[in-house]
């Protein structure tokens, strides 16, 4: 029996990567732990429930959103361009030093985490939000609402929601041009 592959190219954290054969029914979470040697996405559930393994899927109309790497087939993100956790810091320059994203150090300064290991869903579910929210901005009195939706279908096995929560509310409301004050609310 031989296994069937696939040539994958594709964009991640913005380096070009690919054509690769790869096996055809390829996991995206085991494409990016065995091939791209990038282990920060995460294995939780295994069934695309907990999303912690979820990655940044780059539209082309600028949008993105997240997609679960766990149960996505690496052949559904051929030609796209994906952003995982470890390409969010940005480097500050000697030794591999880098400066946390906005969204990172949010999570730092709110003790967000516990066992860290939710995280990765979470800050590529926040860097949507925020990204959304620059092209959209909300009224500062729906923040709690939209943290929530956008938040709600993550795990966290250590119960760190209140931190990420607090964190990312806390980003946005401080954050210029991502929410606006309706003065007709009364």
């Amino acid at each position: 029996m031989t296994l069937r592959t696939i040539p994958i190219s594709l964009t991640i954290n913005g380096s070009k990567v690919g054509p690769i054969e790869v096996p055809e029914g390829l996991m995206m979470i085991d494409f990016l732990h065995e091939y791209a040697n990038l282990t920060g996405t995460k294995l939780g559930c295994g069934q695309g429930v907990c999303h912690a393994c979820a990655v940044i899927l780059d539209k082309e109309d600028g949008s993105s959103t997240t997609v679960r790497s766990c149960i996505t087939g690496v052949g559904f993100f051929a030609d796209r361009s994906i952003r995982t956790v470890e390409g969010h810091a940005e480097e500050a320059g000697g030794a591999g030093a880098a400066t946390p994203s906005p969204v990172q150090q949010a999570f730092l300064e709110h003790y967000s985490f516990q066992c860290g290991y939710c995280t990765p869903g979470f800050v590529n579910a926040a860097t949507v939000l925020v990204e959304r929210l620059k092209r959209e901005p909300i009224e500062r009195n729906r923040v709690e609402q939209v943290v929530t939706e956008s938040l709600n279908e993550h795990i966290c096995r250590c119960t760190g929601y209140v931190r990420y929560h607090m964190a990312v509310r806390d980003l946005i409301l401080a954050t210029p041009g991502l929410t606006w004050e309706n003065a007709d609310a009364s």
